[in-house]
């Protein structure tokens, strides 16, 4: 599983690396939808909005952030039928470029998503399940 990450800001659709999939909830201000250059949005798979409001992008949390999401991503509901969709999604494609708006290139939903899905079970080239 190839998993590259992309602030959305620095991207283009001339980029390579696999589906791009904007993996943030909120639409990335100053962007139109015509010229959005990312395939998918899957905002389910994007942090909650009372978790994303007290992380607030404050890197003393980061940690904590990490384990209350990896929460967030493990529970039924939305957001696991999302990393489903997501991990298919991959799969199918065989790489997969994560695009997120957040200024902090090392401490974002994306990169703790990156994180996450890399970690799954059956991640692997030719796995039948996961």
């Amino acid at each position: 599983m190839k998993i590259t990450l992309h602030r959305v800001y620095d991207h283009t659709s001339t980029d390579s690396g696999g589906i791009r999939i904007l993996v943030d909830r909120i639409w990335p201000r100053g962007v139109s939808k015509a010229a959005a250059s990312w395939d998918v949005w899957l905002k389910e798979v994007a942090p909650s909005n009372e978790l994303r409001q007290w992380f607030a992008h404050d890197r003393d949390k980061w940690d904590a952030f990490q384990q209350r999401y990896f929460a967030e991503l493990a529970a039924p509901g939305p957001a696991c039928d999302a990393v489903a969709a997501l991990k298919k999604l991959i799969a199918d494609n065989n790489a997969a470029v994560f695009l997120y708006a957040a200024k902090d290139e090392l401490c974002n939903n994306a990169v703790a998503l990156k994180e996450y899905m890399e970690a799954l079970p059956g991640k692997g080239e030719g796995s039948a399940k996961g």
